[in-house]
């Protein structure tokens, strides 16, 4: 799994399932729970997505504002146990 097909799916579910704004085109360091575009507990839903569609487990301990506030940190995770 590449770094731009995992951005480009975790941005997409974020914005067309999570924020449904489809066009919205979120950028990879802003700010995604503690700007506002999705609540805290849309994470467990990123979380179960991440397993679905990539394989990779993330547990609780990682579903925080501080490690997946931005969709840089998010591929940053998912790639981490792809290395």
């Amino acid at each position: 799994m590449d770094e731009v097909t995992v951005r480009a799916k975790l941005s997409r579910y974020i914005t067309q399932e999570i924020m449904r704004d489809p066009d919205y085109v979120l950028d990879d360091d802003e700010p995604i729970i503690s700007g506002g575009l999705m609540d805290s507990f849309s994470l467990a839903k990123v979380g179960v997505f991440c397993e679905k569609e990539f394989g990779v487990f993330i547990p609780d301990p990682d579903l925080t504002v501080a490690k997946m506030d931005t969709l840089r940190q998010m591929v940053a995770r998912v790639l981490r146990d792809f290395r």
